[in-house]
Parts: structure tokens; sequence; C-alpha cells
């Protein structure tokens, strides 16, 4: 099967709406600005794009007043800042976490007149005072074209780099507190993506796929059947590149394995009315944009919209990996759990047949992991906190239900299904983070007697 055919970059701009308007108009200040920079002759901007040039670009950027010339300026900096090689970013970075920290004399000073006056200006001071300038410099570059995309890439190199230099935290702080304003659920657009969709935003789906792989064009085709969804969330400033997607299928029952989901030539009943609404795999799309979450948001408009187009659909559920259970059983104390002389083999990556009494005992370790393992008063497993977090419920587990060698690798191959009762979800996200409570089906809980 031949992949659809993209679509002309300029095809869909309609140079005579307000937004084409919009792009001519801002191009016209980019090129005015850059000739402005030219006619100043501003040294930097033609010295050879190294770490220590660019952040002397971005001290003229911070004291720079034209906005024209601001802007082209701040193209310099994202164009310099993308041909860095790896070296170079984390010099880069060091020197964003040096030279365009807080002055601490400036916070103190200004503390100490909020303490003697205790007025409103006194206040705005301390505020001033304690925002780093690198805020106000990732400000600026976000004006340029193509600036937001560059910031998430730029946080997305950063987060590499932190773990061998913990120092960059502060960098990382100041993007991550600037992006959970950027990209706050007010500016999101959600969309369904099916086959018709352009070719670009299809091929990033296949990109960025992070929990089943999808081998090509013919396997995404099937993934947008008409008894699969797909739904995205979108940022005007990232065109057509989506944040974070949702695949989802429509069936008659709760799923108890995954490769009936993903089957590309299972045979769709013409005029079904489905009654269950599984969501199979969540992706985040950018490494930049961790930690800031919306996937909450998009799984509570999909329930929505769902529902609203289809009201004959009675149960929303997930099946969903458990990430982190073998990472955590590898390490964990058995004793008391399950029999010493089985504690070697559930430790295995499990296989396609094991015996009952190892596939029980899975089961078990796997309930105690996702009831009891906790980080911060909070499940351990990340998807096991998302979703319990959205006030869903854990309703079943699976013990052979994803035996790709990531399933087996991740979870010896069980896979969860997370119930969310529309009339529930509230009462159950209270729950858990009020009082530390878990929404667990009788099942489960069986598990662990």
């Amino acid at each position: 099967m031949q992949e659809p055919t993209a679509k002309s970059e300029n095809s869909d701009q309609d140079l005579s709406s307000p937004l084409g308007a919009l792009e001519r108009t801002f191009q016209s200040v980019l090129d005015v600005g850059k000739e402005l920079l030219a006619r100043r002759r501003i040294g930097i901007a033609s010295a050879p794009l190294d770490s220590t040039t660019l952040l002397k670009m971005c001290s003229e950027l911070l004291d720079h007043r034209g906005e024209p010339s601001g802007i082209a300026l701040a193209s310099e900096i994202i164009r310099g800042y993308n041909s860095l090689e790896e070296e170079a970013q984390e010099e880069f970075f060091i020197g964003l976490e040096a030279d365009f920290e807080v002055d601490r004399e400036a916070i103190l000073t200004a503390s100490e007149r909020y303490r003697e006056k205790g007025d409103r200006s006194a206040l705005t001071s301390i505020i001033r005072s304690t925002e780093a300038p690198r805020q106000k410099l990732f400000r600026r570059i976000n004006m340029a074209p193509d600036g937001t995309r560059t910031l998430v890439s730029m946080r997305g190199d950063l987060l590499t780099h932190l773990r061998e230099n913990p120092r960059l935290k502060s960098v990382d702080d100041d993007l991550r507190h600037l992006f959970i304003s950027w990209f706050n659920k007010g500016f999101l657009e959600l969309r369904r993506i099916s086959w018709e969709s352009p070719a670009s935003v299809l091929e990033r789906l296949i990109d960025y796929e992070a929990v089943h792989e999808i081998n090509g064009w013919d396997d995404l085709r099937s993934r947008l059947r008409d008894d699969r969804r797909c739904f995205a969330f979108f940022h005007p400033a990232l065109d057509d590149d989506p944040l974070v997607f949702v695949e989802i299928a429509l069936t008659d029952e709760i799923p108890t394995a995954i490769s009936p989901l993903l089957e590309q030539t299972r045979e769709i009943e013409s005029g079904a009315r489905p009654t269950t609404v599984v969501f199979y795999s969540i992706s985040n799309c950018h490494k930049g944009l961790a930690g800031v979450s919306f996937g909450n948001f998009l799984i509570k408009g999909v329930v929505e919209e769902l529902a609203r187009d289809m009201p004959w659909l009675k149960t929303f559920v997930t099946l969903s990996p458990v990430p982190g259970f073998r990472k955590w059983l590898l390490k964990a104390d058995l004793s008391g759990i399950v029999d010493p002389e089985i504690v070697d083999t559930v430790k295995e990556s499990v296989g396609s047949v094991i015996t009952d009494e190892v596939y029980n005992a899975m089961l078990k370790l796997c309930a105690h992991y996702l009831l009891n393992v906790k980080s911060r008063d909070l499940p351990l497993d990340p998807v096991a906190r998302f979703h319990l977090g959205n006030g869903a419920l854990l309703h079943g587990l699976h013990g052979g239900a994803d035996l790709s060698s990531r399933g087996r690798e991740q979870s010896g191959g069980i896979m969860v299904n997370y119930l969310y009762d529309l009339g529930r979800i509230e009462i159950n996200h209270e729950a858990l983070f009020d009082e530390g409570k878990v929404a667990v089906s009788k099942v489960v809980s069986k598990l662990l007697d």
C-alpha cells in the first residue's frame, strides 16, 4: 500500500485570510529587523555560532529594545542553537545557568524594603527580582518564528544533560514554568486523526508511537479504520505537530490481550454499535514537554466527545502496560509474598508458556506493586499513577497479554484494565489524593487475599 500523498506546503494557506495576512505582516517585520541588524553591524551576529557567541547574542537580546531587530536577533539565536553539537549544547546550558541567574543582592534588598514598607510596590520588586533573566530571554526567543518549537526541543536536549549535570535544574525549572503557562489546556485543540488527515500528521504518528510500534502505513491505516479512533492535542505554535495522542479500539467487551486490538486483518461488522471504548495507547510526542501534563485532559475530552457522538457506549476502559513492574520486581524482597521456591522464576522475563503457579504469583505480585508500592503516597508505576490520578479504577490484570519483547521485559507480559466509571471519576480522584486510597475492583483485591 502506498503512503498518503503529502499536500503542498502552501496548498492550504489562504493568503486572503486573517491568518495569511498576519503571517505576511510578521515576515515583513522580520525582514525589516534583519536589515536593521545588518546596518547596525552587530559584531556578534556575524561571528562563528559557537556556544560563547550564542550566549553573547542572548545577552544582547535581553538588552534589546527594538521589536523588529529583536525578533531578527532571536531568529539568529534559534538558527545558532539548532547548529550546536552536543558538547556545545552543554556549554550553552551551563552559561544560561551561570550568567542569567537571579541577583541575590537584589532579592535581599527588595525583601528588606518590603519588610520595612509592606506596600504593593515593594512586593512587585520582590516578584521581579526572583524571576531569573532566563525567563525573559526565553519569552523573547519565543517571539521569533519557530521559537516555541525550538524551546521545546531545547528542553529535550537539556533533560539529557541534566542527568549528568544537576546544576542545570534551575534552567529546566524556568523552561518548565513557562511551558505550563504556554501549553495551558485553554490553548490546546482536540482533533480526531483519520486516514484523511495531512500526511505530515500521519507520519508523525508513526514516529511518535511509544507504546505499540506502528509498523508502516498498512499498520497505521488499520489503526484508523471505522472500529478505531485516534485523537490528539495540538498547539497553534506547533502547526500540525501533535503534543500527545491516544489510540482507541471500539469493541463489545473489555479486552484481555493486546494482539486482537492490533490485528490488521480483522473483520468489521457494518452498522455495528460497539459498547466499549478501549484506550490502548497514549503517546507523548515531545521529550521537551515532559512534566507538562495534558494527557489527563485528553482522556476526559475524548470521553466527552465519544459519549456525545455515540450515546450507546457504556464502558470506558484501558488496556495498559505496567512499565515499572519488572524493574521493581528484580530488586524487590519477595519474602512473605510468594513461595521462596519460585522467586527466581518470577524474576525471569516471562515467555509464552509458564506454569499456573508462576502465572498466579506474577499476577499477585503485580497487584501488590500497583496497590502497595508507592512514591510520595501515589503509585510508583507511572501509568498507574496517571490513570488512577485521573479517577480511574484498577479493574483487571491479565497475564500473557503482551508477549512482545518490550511487554515481557517491562511487565512480564502483564497488562492492566483501568476502568473510567463516569459517575465516580471525581470521587476516585479525591480519594487517591486526599486519603491515598486506590479505587480497585474486588477481582484485583482478591489477588492479595
